[in-house]
């Protein structure tokens, strides 16, 4: 996306050197505690996340999602929900419906229609969720929005139709992918046993006591395994 749009998340801060330190020995101890870790370069984890999600569904699994992240949204459908366990919440159809005010097939025009601060990612200046939700309630989606612009009124409306050149460009950056290259498929996302003894190694270098504890007491953090 930074290819397609160059002030793509520009409005974000660099990451403390205090925290890239941390990234490798994280994904270290993520591997050696036997979970599958997916990197591919140039391509966003919501990518990513589309991609094995759609696959997933697709070869009959009911999918869930874990996140807070609205873009997400897009991705529900009758086998995949997203569950915001920061605020208890889940959306599946209803539920995003009942969020946002549009259904699945409409995130990617809704947020089309109101940008996204967080990623810098403009929108039709002053349209903001309510007028998103009242356009495409009346008009079900963006295209027929713009076809029918002509029977809109008031200063949004005109902002409307000098964005309209935009749209495109926004609409390509709010979609998340779903057929990138990942190089593994759902089949081979299976959790493997713990290497004990490098877990112990890096838990004793970063000395993480309780991490220890639990090693010794024969269960490894965020156990989940099965041989």
């Amino acid at each position: 996306r930074m290819d397609w749009y160059k002030d793509y998340k520009a409005n974000r801060s660099k990451m403390p050197e205090e925290l890239v330190d941390q990234v490798n020995p994280l994904k270290n101890i993520i591997r050696a505690l036997g979970y599958p870790l997916i990197e591919v370069p140039k391509i966003e984890a919501d990518d990513v996340i589309g991609t094995l999600a759609l696959q997933a569904s697709l070869e009959g699994h009911r999918v869930f999602i874990v996140t807070g992240d609205k873009d997400m949204a897009q991705l529900v459908n009758p086998d995949i929900t997203v569950i915001d366990d920061q605020k208890d919440a889940t959306w599946d159809e209803e539920g995003v419906v009942a969020k946002f005010g549009v259904k699945p097939s409409q995130i990617v025009d809704y947020l089309t229609l109101i940008g996204d601060s967080s990623d810098n990612i403009p929108g039709v200046p002053k349209v903001g969720p309510k007028t998103a939700v009242k356009w495409l309630t009346n008009y079900k989606n963006l295209d027929s929005i713009l076809e029918n612009n002509h029977e809109l009124k008031g200063k949004v409306a005109e902002n409307l139709r000098a964005f309209a050149d935009k749209i495109p460009l926004t609409r390509k950056l709010v979609t998340i992918l779903t057929n990138v290259e990942i190089g593994v498929k759902v089949s081979d996302l299976k959790i493997k046993s713990a290497d004990r003894a490098l877990l112990r190694s890096f838990y004793e270098k970063y000395e993480f006591k309780t991490f220890l504890a639990e090693l010794d007491s024969g269960y490894e953090s965020g156990d989940l395994k099965t041989d």
